[in-house]
């Protein structure tokens, strides 16, 4: 096993460790551990949340989750030698749940789970459909994923970083504050909102304390959204294998990375639609010095993916275009139409027993394909939603003798303001 750079004790919180990660972007948190390059090194990461989710039949505790907390990131890691304009070149060795626990109270240890927070506290993707918050958990035998919340269904799981990146520089983050308090102020009051400013409630930044403490956590960027550093991509194919060429734009990188999942659909559709869970990376860094201009990389990750996804043959396709379900045109939206794609499958899945829950679930967690199958074609846009057939324990594709008819079980735990 390589070198634990960035160890986590189970027992304890986040802000307890031996060395405090953080949960905002912000190029004054300190690099309190440093590699070099060519080193190869692991990493422990905690379930975005630390520890509020539980492995019980309830979904308050998705409904009441402390979103200002989130991300909860192991690093920055410094890299020896890494300045603004360089590339930092990121192996994926290897990464998994928490290593030699199979049962425990925190995700990750045997088990994960899938939420969708409620319209109030931030949304998915289908938040005019699903208002509520809704909560599946998933046990790990082995890869494989199955739930007692959602019968008939396991797959093979498609383990990644739902958030690696590194550090902005200062101008890059005034830019981010900039731009999103712009579109903040179109509908201010908008449910959920159109963006997250910078907040200092639940700041979590390493080592830094007093004034300077304060004046970093009005600054810092929230870590929800994906930016110019990478961050909270949600890419499915960030797998054991991948290579990832980050930009560099701070002395010594600062890479983090956090939010694993042990499965996740494109798209991740619920918004918290991954299997979450704690876990591990094994990782090796290098340099290309001066590659954003040599590769003209100059914002936005490149990567290669990894080659250990579950493979499948078979696959139930859905097609959707840029028409609200009130009949409304819109001008080659894909969202849209990937909006309406999930919902004609999840409308098909409900007509074998499902309910639309169990449907919306599934689409997060389990690994479909989501496509842009054509974006040219004024004024519809077309997107697709693969589902592979083989997730399912019976024959879900249409025939004669109509849809097999799912016992639901007890259903998706649900909770209300």
């Amino acid at each position: 096993m390589p070198k634990v750079v960035f160890p986590l004790d189970n027992s304890k919180s986040f802000t307890d460790q031996q060395i405090v990660g953080h949960n905002r972007w912000h190029p004054d948190i300190p690099a309190h551990v440093r590699v070099k390059p060519g080193d190869t090194f692991r990493v422990d990461c905690r379930e975005w949340f630390d520890g509020a989710i539980h492995n019980d039949d309830s979904a308050d505790d998705v409904l009441n989750a402390p979103l200002p907390g989130v991300h909860v990131l192991s690093g920055p890691i410094e890299v020896e030698g890494a300045e603004p304009g360089d590339l930092l070149v990121v192996d994926i060795l290897d990464v998994g749940p928490v290593p030699q626990e199979d049962s425990g109270p925190l995700a990750g240890q045997g088990w994960g789970y899938t939420g969708i927070f409620a319209t109030q506290n931030g949304g998915g993707f289908l938040t005019e459909q699903f208002p509520d918050a809704y909560k599946v958990i998933w046990d790990f035998r082995g890869g494989v994923a199955t739930s007692r919340h959602i019968p008939g269904v396991s797959f093979v799981g498609i383990v990644h970083p739902g958030l690696m990146g590194t550090a902005p520089s200062a101008n890059l983050l005034a830019k981010w504050n900039a731009r999103e308090q712009e579109l903040i102020d179109t509908n201010p009051t908008r449910v959920p909102p159109l963006a997250l400013p910078p907040l200092p409630d639940s700041a979590i930044l390493g080592t830094l304390e007093g004034d300077e403490f304060n004046r970093v956590a009005r600054e810092a960027a929230r870590t929800a959204p994906p930016r110019e550093n990478g961050g909270n991509q949600d890419i499915k194919n960030f797998t054991k294998g991948t290579r990832v060429f980050y930009p560099v734009f701070v002395n010594g990188a600062k890479l983090s990375m956090g939010d694993l999942h042990f499965s996740q659909g494109d798209g991740e559709i619920t918004f918290c639609g991954a299997i979450e869970m704690g876990g591990f990376m094994d990782l090796g860094v290098d340099l290309i010095k001066g590659g954003m201009q040599t590769y003209g990389v100059s914002e936005n990750a490149i990567f290669m993916p990894g080659t250990t996804d579950p493979q499948f043959s078979e696959w139930l396709a859905f097609s959707g275009t840029s028409v609200t379900l009130e009949g409304k045109q819109h001008y080659l939206d894909a969202q849209l139409s990937y909006q309406r794609a999930c919902l004609h499958a999840i409308d098909y899945l409900v007509k074998f027993g499902y309910t639309p829950e169990q449907a919306y679930m599934i689409l997060g967690a389990s690994p479909i394909e989501g496509r842009l199958s054509g974006v040219v074609d004024i004024p519809n846009s077309c997107s697709t939603v693969y589902i592979p057939t083989a997730i399912f324990d019976f024959d879900v594709s249409p025939g004669k003798g109509g849809p097999h008819q799912v016992d639901p079980g007890q259903g998706v735990p649900k909770a209300s303001f």
